[in-house]
């Protein structure tokens, strides 16, 4: 992978820059005059030029590019804009104030900016179904060729790793990420965390942590969309801070309620904190119907339009309980409702899996 390229003869600067690039969790090309600069100067996924090289980079007459910055560090020094112009930079910028803009700019050049789609399951009562949704969206996502994150929004679950047989296999959880701040590098956020049936999944363990700061979940969940082209989050139906933090980034919210009256009479609370925080919310209804309560007559007493109308599938609760994800199964019922639910949600989805 090629590096940011940071151009200055400057020890001070230089310093400044290697540091906000060790924050980044990015590796630079260094060069301090404009012979050095040229080698790189056009592959470099971005180039930040110190103000005390500029006179001699417009001399060299580089070749015109997008993504190069200058850095300064006198806001007096009038002439670094027009400097900066002739040189063809997008952006002049002045350390120290300027260091968290820095680190976003290095670490979007080498992680290529990417801005996944987030999708929120939750259940409209208890045991409505929502975790096995959520796990069986990320399950369909994958196969699809679509790079997924599983996120376990819900501490009182017992861990969403466990549906997939995986509480033993290594990687963080959640509780070692909570004094996360910041920007997280989002290709070290994937290594760190499980590989599940080709999913990043990030979920609870065992222990007695119950919440985390809002803080910790905006890096994390920001680092997961940067990584990975869908996240899905299962959330518990009694939104914590972290969960509302989720849904409120969320551009869908899918809630789960089985066609049942109880449910339906639950589910209403359910959707109106849904709606507070979330614009776009779909109903999924779940079969069987005891009472011949309909997909669409759910829908229309919940006044949320219908996203999926999902009959039972025969054995789907052994075969979790056997550690067998749901949706693994191609053409099973779970299986077909995903894709879907996908094709409706992600319209792009196909040509994003090209792009991968």
């Amino acid at each position: 992978m090629s590096r940011p390229l940071l151009v200055t003869a400057d020890p001070e600067v230089l310093d400044d820059l290697l540091r906000l690039a060790a924050l980044a969790g990015v590796d630079a090309e260094v060069a301090a005059t404009a012979g050095a600069a040229r080698r790189t100067w056009e592959s470099a996924p971005c180039v930040l030029v110190g103000a005390d090289v500029l006179d001699e980079l417009v001399d060299a007459r580089l070749s015109r590019r997008e993504r190069v910055h200058v850095v300064g560090t006198d806001l007096d020094d009038a002439t670094v804009w027009q400097r900066g112009l002739e040189l063809g930079a997008e952006r002049v910028v002045f350390l120290p104030d300027a260091d968290p803009w820095v680190v976003d700019a290095l670490a979007d050049a080498v992680e290529g900016g990417r801005d996944g789609t987030v999708v929120a399951v939750l259940g409209g009562r208890g045991g409505a179904g929502a975790t096995t949704l959520a796990c069986a969206l990320a399950v369909t996502a994958v196969r699809r060729g679509l790079p997924t994150l599983l996120v376990d929004g819900d501490p009182l679950g017992g861990g969403i790793d466990l549906v997939f047989g995986g509480e033993h296999v290594n990687g963080v959880r959640w509780p070692e990420l909570g004094r996360t701040r910041g920007r997280v590098p989002a290709a070290a956020l994937a290594e760190a965390l499980p590989r599940l049936s080709d999913l990043s999944v990030l979920s609870w363990d065992r222990g007695s942590a119950t919440s985390l700061p809002v803080e910790a979940v905006q890096a994390v969940l920001t680092a997961g969309r940067r990584s990975h082209g869908l996240v899905v989050a299962d959330l518990p139906r009694v939104l914590d801070d972290g969960a509302r933090e989720v849904l409120a980034a969320s551009s869908t919210a899918l809630l789960v309620v089985p066609a049942e009256l109880r449910a339906v009479a639950s589910a209403t609370r359910v959707a109106a904190q849904a709606l507070s925080l979330c614009r776009d919310v779909r109903v999924v209804v779940r079969g069987p119907a005891p009472a011949g309560l309909s997909a669409t007559e759910v829908a229309r007493a919940l006044d949320l339009p219908l996203a999926a109308d999902m009959r039972a599938e025969p054995g789907l609760a052994r075969a979790l309980e056997e550690g067998v994800p749901p949706a693994t199964r191609r053409g099973s019922v779970l299986a077909s409702a995903c894709h879907d639910l996908l094709e409706a949600l992600l319209p792009a989805a196909p040509a994003q899996r090209r792009a991968a």
